[in-house]
């Protein structure tokens, strides 16, 4: 495998974190370059006012995956195009951190905005996981009984266990198909408020998934 080839497998990893989806997948990465072990990307995202702390989050990422490549020796990330370019990726360049690398604007760091979004990841993942469950001919009414064991393999069971992974969330074959945030089991009166707030958060995820491609595709027509 080349290193670009490398670099984009390495990009394959990093997630929009609030879309829960591949940069790659999402048409977020303009260019990549590669000579000698000397790597730079260039990132693009769907409007020139997209939310910095978004975006300092995935350039930060990029940067961590593409410099965890044995091959690569300077790992150039730069985001394009975008109001706050120059801070963050100054900012990403020297490891300086969100907070600093925006005094006087920025309140604090960005673990908590990261732990909110793979939370709401992990409720949309738990809804796809039920709806697969559902069309395989489970009652409703029983979902708050299964264990993942009970569930057959596919891709949103894969999913499911990734995001518990992120979160320290129980993810072997005894851990319930449904919990909390904070793993406590789904109860029996609990499923339908839960499934309701779940369905919410994936509607909204996948919404803004598409409006993000389309703005994109639109911004970047031709080019």
């Amino acid at each position: 495998m080349d290193l670009c080839s490398a670099v984009r497998d390495a990009l394959g990893t990093v997630r929009d974190p609030e879309l829960d989806e591949p940069v790659t997948d999402l048409g977020f990465v303009a260019e990549i370059t590669a000579d000698r072990g000397a790597v730079r990307v260039l990132l693009r995202l769907p409007t020139y006012f997209c939310a910095p702390n978004f975006a300092y989050l995935m350039v930060a990422d990029a940067r961590d995956a593409v410099a965890g490549i044995p091959e690569v020796r300077q790992a150039d990330i730069r985001l394009v195009d975008h109001f706050m370019a120059d801070e963050i990726n100054a900012g990403v360049a020297g490891a300086r951190g969100f907070e600093l690398s925006f005094p006087g604007l920025a309140d604090g760091e960005l673990a908590e905005l990261r732990l909110s979004f793979l939370r709401k990841a992990h409720r949309a993942a738990q809804h796809r996981l039920c709806r697969a469950v559902l069309r395989k001919g489970e009652g409703e009414s029983g979902l708050t009984r299964l264990r993942l064991r009970d569930v057959p393999e596919c891709d949103e069971l894969r999913s499911l266990r990734r995001r518990r992974s992120d979160l320290n969330l129980p993810a072997g074959p005894d851990a319930p198909l449904l919990v909390h945030d904070d793993g406590r089991p789904v109860a029996a009166d609990e499923q339908g408020s839960y499934l309701r707030l779940a369905r919410a958060t994936r509607v909204s995820i996948d919404g803004n998934a598409d409006l993000c491609r389309g703005l994109l595709a639109t911004r970047y027509a031709g080019r």
